[in-house]
């Protein structure tokens, strides 16, 4: 994510089989597995409710159809979850529209509002490791919600669509889900709108319709994805769409009252996505892409295959939602306090960018940082425990995490800092990744002792002393 106006430093259907790691997270997150009803969360410290446990959703399939005048929206959700424990009872996470039918493997089931839980009781009881699909139908206006720092997310309206971005909380505000980045999914999203908007969401359009003044369109996304960064962003849309030298298929649409501002540096993504490629690792997706929007939230998002953003980016931006589809879509949390995983790295991106084409060094990008006073916001909390999720999107995360990276690359050398990066997202390809496995990453390939250098940047109060 990056939140160029709030600080000033940049946030057949295909289904897939739950990984090893995955069911274990999930498994290991609620309650054991003799017990019968899965937790309302998944134990995150910062969104206590956020995702569910006693499942793992294997697939979404999304068939919404949006107003643009009345703003009214008509959704049906299928789930295709397997069990990680014998459930009588789970939750899914769903804020705001009425739910006006649901069942589970075709069966009616009970189910009830509790905030933001939708508590859903099977008919039958599901057993460790059954498959099973929850269908849910509902409807309404849909309301964005206010994180803890103050900032909107979820599906918020705009003048001529809506501005779809779920982080951290927002998915849940359109579709029942396992809102949880533990939880990675496949995706089909149909989305059916006025003729004349255009509805945009993430991986592969598979088709494109138009009858009786609507148009729908059908939207794939195979890679396992967390919750947060599905989008099905609608409004009137300049579209472009081309295959790169490499073979991806970058679909791109931009407000025409932001085209002008955004074409010289959308220009450029193709250009961005080889650099990246070349100092991360594979592009983990088949698509990319850019959503560019008028939507004055404040911040663009990484989401997956597709960044969106609420007005023209500069370049820097392009770079670092880009740098996202390594290090935050691809390689997952499993802990929102691990967020600077996300925007320590993907600012650190900005700063190589800058260093390999001319521009600012990161050495110098890092000595002015450090200039700041020890009162500065910079040194106000640990990007490695920022305290809360008020402070998730705070500077330290982003700029201080970014400067952890800066002392590891100093600390073992060009050549092994970039085999760890690329190994990092390597490894972690489509699943999940914390900070201690980084670090033991980090301690492996250059057989140094890290310790106090993590401690220092990611976990001290205050400004660090230099090395």
């Amino acid at each position: 994510m990056s939140k160029t106006r709030r600080q000033t430093v940049r946030r057949t259907t295909t289904t897939l089989t739950v990984p090893v790691a995955v069911a274990a997270l999930l498994a290991g997150a609620g309650t054991a597995v003799a017990d019968t009803a899965g937790t309302s969360g998944v134990g995150d410290p910062y969104f206590p409710l956020a995702g569910n446990g006693g499942y793992h959703v294997e697939h979404y399939g999304l068939t919404l159809r949006y107003d643009t005048g009345s703003r009214h929206l008509d959704g049906t959700a299928v789930l295709t979850a397997r069990a990680t424990q014998r459930l009588t009872r789970f939750d899914l996470d769903f804020k705001g529209l009425k739910v006006t039918g649901l069942t589970v493997d075709r069966a009616a089931a009970g189910f009830r509002r509790d905030g933001q839980e939708l508590v859903v009781t099977p008919r039958r009881t599901l057993h460790p490791g059954q498959e099973f699909r929850v269908k849910v139908t509902y409807s309404g206006v849909p309301k964005k919600v206010t994180d803890p720092d103050g900032s909107a997310d979820g599906w918020i309206a705009t003048d001529d669509g809506a501005f779809v971005a779920g982080e951290p909380q927002g998915a849940m505000t359109w579709f029942p889900a396992n809102n949880h980045p533990k939880d990675k999914s496949s995706y089909d999203i149909t989305i059916t709108v006025p003729k004349g908007r255009t509805a945009v969401s993430n991986g592969a359009l598979l088709s494109r319709r138009t009858a009786h003044g609507r148009t729908t369109f059908h939207w794939r996304q195979t890679e396992p994805m967390a919750a947060y960064l599905a989008t099905a962003t609608v409004g009137k849309f300049k579209v472009e769409q081309y295959t790169t030298r490499d073979g991806l298929h970058v679909y791109n649409a931009v407000d025409p009252r932001e085209a002008a501002a955004a074409a010289p540096v959308l220009k450029q993504l193709p250009s961005v996505l080889k650099w990246e490629s070349k100092v991360f690792g594979p592009y983990p997706f088949r698509d990319a892409g850019s959503i560019v929007d008028r939507a004055h939230v404040g911040y663009a998002l990484e989401t997956q295959s597709r960044p969106l953003y609420d007005e023209a980016p500069d370049l820097g931006t392009l770079v670092h939602e880009n740098a996202h589809q390594w290090f935050g879509d691809s390689v997952s949390l499993t802990s929102w306090k691990d967020i600077w995983l996300n925007e320590g790295f993907a600012t650190y991106a900005e700063w190589l960018y800058s260093e390999q084409h001319g521009a600012s060094t990161a050495q110098k990008i890092f000595d002015t940082l450090y200039a700041r006073p020890a009162s500065d916001g910079l040194w106000a909390f640990p990007p490695g425990n920022p305290g809360s999720g008020k402070n998730i999107f705070g500077t330290p995360v982003y700029a201080r995490g970014a400067m952890a990276l800066h002392e590891l690359r100093r600390a073992v050398g060009d050549p092994v800092f970039f085999r760890i990066l690329r190994d990092w997202a390597g490894r972690h390809r489509g699943g999940h990744g914390t900070t201690e496995q980084f670090v033991n990453l980090a301690r492996q390939e250059s057989g140094k002792d890290l310790n106090s250098l993590f401690q220092t940047w990611l976990y001290a109060p205050g400004k660090p002393n230099k090395a």
